[in-house]
């Protein structure tokens, strides 16, 4: 698979810190972070990942004492935040303020339920929100190559414009071929569908403003919170990521499939 914004090499990675946001609290996997992957809970895995990258410093983040005293052992650093926070960003909002960080403080969202996420990919969302002073979050995208992932309402869509910067999220398959799209549809070959990979990278200023936004009628709509950030006039950064991403976990499924990829002696 061709990736046209690949990086050749890591170029030098600006100090960034990882917060990985693990709630407990799942409807269709409840305790999903502590959900044994190959002999360790689930946030155990992400956690490592996230320490193998360029990291200055790796934090989870959560509601519950259950996920504190099963990382503690580990020596990861742990924050305890609220338990009613709406999505990861408010999450990471309250561990900067705990943190006390600078307002162009770089963090990026590492979510827990990714456990094969590749550290390269965690260097590149830090290092393209870096190189872009404007951008107030810069995430990561990958092509789809077919109809089915197109229109699975459980993968997120992105459009970005000829720099790079977000124009929309959705559920639905955007953008919408006139032609193609009839009874069956078919894709055409162009880079124009990207799927969306949930990995943001924030400065501390931005998430202070987040916080304070009452959810926005998109984020509503979609269930997306990034759309809460565009509906309010900020700017995504969206780079193709420099390697194949395995989806993470959200289903009984997608847990059977990462347990027999991790139970390889090569992984």
């Amino acid at each position: 698979m061709d990736f046209p914004d690949s990086m050749a090499s890591v170029p030098t990675v600006p100090d960034f810190t990882v917060v990985v946001p693990a709630r407990y609290g799942s409807t269709r996997l409840p305790g999903k972070p502590l959900l044994e992957i190959a002999g360790e809970p689930m946030v155990a895995h992400v956690w490592r990942r996230a320490c193998q990258s360029h990291a200055s410093r790796v934090v989870v983040a959560t509601d519950d004492s259950r996920i504190r005293d099963a990382m503690l052992p580990y020596g990861a650093e742990v924050i305890m935040t609220r338990d009613d926070h709406p999505s990861g960003t408010d999450r990471l909002a309250e561990v900067a303020d705990i943190l006390t960080l600078a307002n162009d403080a770089l963090l990026v969202n590492v979510q827990g339920d990714e456990p094969l996420i590749p550290p390269a990919l965690i260097d590149q969302v830090a290092l393209r929100l870096a190189d872009d002073p404007e951008a107030s979050i810069a995430t990561l995208a990958e092509p789809i190559n077919n109809v089915e992932t197109l229109f699975n309402p459980n993968v997120v869509k992105v459009v970005r414009s000829l720099q790079g910067r977000a124009l929309y999220f959705s559920r639905a398959p955007i953008p919408w071929d006139r032609e193609q799209f009839k009874e069956p549809p078919t894709l055409l070959a162009t880079d124009a569908w990207l799927r969306h990979i949930g990995l943001y990278a924030y400065r501390a200023g931005f998430l202070a403003a987040y916080r304070d936004w009452p959810a926005s009628s998109l984020e509503q709509l979609e269930q997306l919170e990034q759309l809460r950030a565009l509906q309010n006039g900020h700017t995504i950064q969206v780079a193709l990521a420099c390697e194949v991403n395995p989806a993470g976990v959200d289903t009984a499924e997608d847990l059977a499939r990462v347990r027999a990829l991790l139970a390889q002696p090569s992984r």
